[in-house]
């Protein structure tokens, strides 16, 4: 099986030492309804399967990623100096081999790197995590100037999927008035809202410009992509960055 043919390759002028990838659902041996290239093993799927996929990976990978306890907040930790499973939802590195990853299934994965290749980061940017400032925490813990840095969104749930209500679009305009521009009203009296918009925002404001990716919707697209709100019991996807050795 060559699950390269599964996956999706970020597009995006990195340096050339800054390597990525970004699963489906697709390649691995998940049964129903976590088919098939499930990574949790927090989301109920047989352990055996989810020991299996990720073994799957081994040969993309120059070393074991550093799997994150997501919990939608704004903690970031350090590839290199993590113990097994920190509680995190963003990780950077700039040593080479040391792989970040984060999993989602309509949340928004975020890539970063510097244009000297010397310094990246893996995001998950749920809608909590996002409006509560996830990608400047990271941004910030790149330690560069943010102008030298470019992002890569990818797989989340559209613009016309993600439906929310009034106090989520309060929050974000709340902390940016520029952010009503993100939502549309429905027919039912709550919002669209456009997390690729939102998150380029955040982006714009810290100086970063250079945004990639964006437009590959997990909700409407079920043959590729897992989706927690459409599905609610489903596997979950990897979004991985390394500097390579």
């Amino acid at each position: 099986m060559n699950l390269l043919e599964h996956c999706i390759i970020p597009d995006w002028p990195a340096p050339k030492n800054i390597r990525t990838l970004q699963t489906t659902r697709n390649g691995g041996i998940s049964a129903a309804p976590y088919n098939s290239l499930n990574l949790s093993s927090n989301v109920g799927d047989a352990p055996l399967a989810v020991a299996r996929n990720r073994m799957l990976l081994e040969p993309m990978l120059p070393s074991e990623p550093v799997w994150l306890k997501q919990v939608h907040g704004v903690v970031v930790t350090d590839a290199a100096q993590a113990e097994c499973w920190p509680e995190a939802d963003a990780c950077v590195s700039t040593h080479p081999g040391a792989v970040c990853v984060v999993m989602t299934a309509d949340c928004l994965p975020v890539l970063l790197c510097n244009d000297k290749g010397s310094v990246i980061s893996a995001v998950h940017a749920g809608w909590r995590g996002l409006c509560d400032g996830v990608i400047e925490h990271t941004v910030r813990a790149m330690d560069v100037p943010p102008n030298t840095l470019m992002a890569w969104l990818g797989p989340a749930i559209g613009p016309r999927a993600f439906e929310v209500g009034d106090e989520v679009r309060a929050e974000f305009i709340g902390k940016d008035q520029q952010a009503a521009a993100a939502f549309v009203s429905d027919t039912s009296g709550k919002w669209f809202a456009d997390i690729y918009q939102l998150a380029g925002l955040r982006l714009n404001a810290l100086g970063v410009t250079r945004v990639y990716g964006g437009g590959l919707c997990t909700y409407t697209d079920s043959a590729n992509f897992f989706s927690y709100r459409r599905d609610s019991v489903t596997g979950r996807m990897g979004t991985f960055i390394w500097l390579d050795k």
